[in-house]
């Protein structure tokens, strides 16, 4: 699974690295710790206000944790920040979304917990927090669905308020060193698969699934980090220091 992530890049840089046409008037501040529920930057594809022969790429804050459109209640969504890769065209909570509102979630890693033992014979164990990152440095493009979800006690439509933009990471069997850490892993895409995956005319859902394939081995590495991870009141570049083991 993914519970935290780091992303820290500008809008003007990822404007850059996915070739971003739309950018928000005021930008998220960067993030070490990542946590259900934050507003979290996405790279979407969306047909132009009063028409237009191409949708325009979009770079949009949307909450973490997916409200499916029929929800009753948006407390759903912090139980639905991840979606499995093997069920995702399948779910009712997922299906529609898969079908034609696809988004890219950068991050520059994410965290993983894995278990540490506490002195030998003494029965403790506790959860080490382990940043997982590409070996390269390079940003990664999570597979993600986003929805819209009407509030029912803002009565016009026109109000921003009324209408909540959600998004859901899609995960995959883990490989690479996160695989000894957690059977699950944020499923990130090649950039040769960005225009694909994004394009919202692509509606055939197996086509779609054929893009979401495990990635090769290789490519992250893994180091212990802070336990102050674990609070997501916690903030800042130092979470990303190695700490001891």
């Amino acid at each position: 699974m993914c519970g935290r992530y780091v992303s820290t890049r500008s809008p003007q840089d990822l404007a850059r690295l996915f070739g971003v046409t739309d950018r928000p008037a005021e930008a998220l501040a960067p993030s070490w710790n990542v946590a259900p529920t934050d507003d979290v930057y996405a790279v979407l594809e969306r047909a132009p206000r009063g028409g237009g022969d191409f949708p325009r790429r979009q770079l949009r804050p949307l909450r973490w944790g997916l409200v499916p459109s029929w929800a009753k209640d948006r407390k759903i969504g912090a139980r639905m920040i991840n979606a499995r890769v093997e069920t995702v065209s399948e779910k009712p909570a997922y299906r529609r979304a898969f079908a034609r509102r696809r988004c890219l979630l950068p991050a520059d890693g994410f965290y993983e917990w894995a278990p540490r033992t506490e002195g030998r014979g003494s029965g403790g164990e506790r959860r080490r927090p382990y940043l997982v990152h590409p070996v390269d440095g390079q940003v990664m493009a999570f597979a993600g669905l986003y929805e819209y979800w009407r509030d029912p006690a803002v009565e016009n439509d026109d109000d921003p308020a009324a209408w909540l933009m959600t998004c859901t990471i899609i995960t995959t069997e883990a490989t690479d060193e996160a695989g000894r850490l957690h059977p699950r892993m944020p499923l990130a895409l090649a950039p040769d698969r960005y225009d694909a995956w994004l394009d919202p005319l692509r509606e055939d859902p197996d086509a779609l699934r054929a893009l979401l394939t495990r990635p090769a081995d290789g490519d992250l590495a893994a180091r212990p980090v802070t336990t102050d991870v674990n609070d997501p009141r916690n903030n800042g570049p130092y979470l990303l220091d190695e700490a001891g083991s």
